[in-house]
């Protein structure tokens, strides 16, 4: 195949913010798509195969719309845009940039980074229940947060209430001084701290002292019948499939609900299925329920997280293979012996 050369401006105010520090962007997109890409002046030459170039000067044109629009551009919106170009996906990363659900109490718009995530948001839009099933770092229960304080401030529902299972992480914490609210504090703290950043702290407070918003662990949430509420249950995988049933079938007219969780974190006991398995497995094919599954595309942390969901990923596949391979030996063994 024929090397290709093509031109692309890019003003010079532009041109810190695009290339990164120390030319970090440039030099990703020039080893992921293999072109060279000379900078004279305010021009970019980009050179290399017909198709890798156009997938560059693309890359690039996107990069440069963002930075217009204001955007710090970092290397996670780099490796996305590349990422998009190499699946030949119809999307870009401007549809993604228009989709602004709210801003931070700083100003800072909160809007959904990848295709996953753009999903993820609409689909809480269109549907009274959805799942959404993803690693660290997806954005889960921060975007189902910002829909939760936007349908709220536009009076679509009267109060938030956020709830999540009162398990610790793998480790064993004893007694916990203080008050009932001090301690569900340490569990509901990843909620505060979203609730914080959208809202502001004086206006949570404010809410909170109304009732309007309501932070509680998932015990709290038998006998109750949510009408007109936005309802976030976070760290699903940790409930039981009883636990589950009850949370689902709390919920009353003109509410949305939104269970977040990650299935390769689960901190039941072992040998206990977990909620979150079983219902997206018995309400799959029911209208107005959505399951949306984020995967380590769509990690918008720091570019190394993403590198590790990414390996545990692989970890856990080769895992799952060696199980299965073995106990197929065995079964295999065990109809050897019974022919004996």
């Amino acid at each position: 195949m024929s090397l290709t050369e093509v031109f692309t401006n890019i003003p010079l105010e532009h041109l810190g913010n695009i290339f990164g520090q120390f030319d970090k962007n440039l030099k990703l997109i020039e080893s992921t798509l293999n072109v060279t890409i000379v900078l004279r002046d305010d021009q970019v030459k980009i050179s290399g195969e017909e198709a890798d170039v156009k997938s560059a000067s693309d890359v690039l044109k996107e990069l440069l719309e963002l930075s217009k629009r204001g955007n710090t551009i970092t290397e996670q919106n780099v490796n996305y845009a590349l990422s998009l170009k190499e699946q030949i996906k119809k999307h870009d990363m401007l549809t993604l940039d228009d989709d602004i659900i709210c801003h931070t109490i700083q100003g800072k718009p909160v809007k959904p980074k990848t295709i996953g995530q753009k999903k993820y948001v609409d689909a809480i839009r269109d549907d009274m229940i959805v799942f959404g099933i993803g690693p660290a770092g997806t954005g889960k229960t921060y975007l189902a947060m910002a829909m939760a304080i936007t349908a709220f401030q536009r009076e679509e529902v009267s109060r938030i209430i956020l709830t999540r299972p009162a398990i610790e992480a793998g480790e064993k914490l004893g007694f916990l001084p203080g008050d009932l609210q001090s301690k569900i504090d340490p569990y509901l703290r990843p909620l505060y701290d979203a609730l914080y950043q959208i809202m502001g702290a004086d206006n949570f407070q404010r809410n909170m002292e109304k009732g309007l918003i309501e932070v509680a662990p998932l015990a709290y949430m038998r006998g109750r019948t949510l009408d007109n509420a936005f309802i976030i249950l976070d760290e699903a995988q940790n409930t039981t499939p009883a636990q589950m049933k009850m949370f689902l079938t709390r919920i009353g007219f003109g509410s949305k609900a939104v269970i977040t969780g990650d299935q390769t974190q689960k901190d039941l006991p072992s040998g206990q299925t977990s909620g979150l398995d079983v219902a997206t497995n018995v309400l799959k094919n029911i209208d107005d329920i959505s399951v949306c599954t984020l995967s380590g595309a769509d990690v918008v942390r720091h570019p190394l997280v993403q590198k590790i969901v990414n390996a545990y990923e692989d970890y856990e596949k080769k895992q799952e293979k060696k199980t299965k391979n073995k106990n197929a030996k065995i079964k295999k063994e065990a109809r050897h012996d019974r022919r004996k």
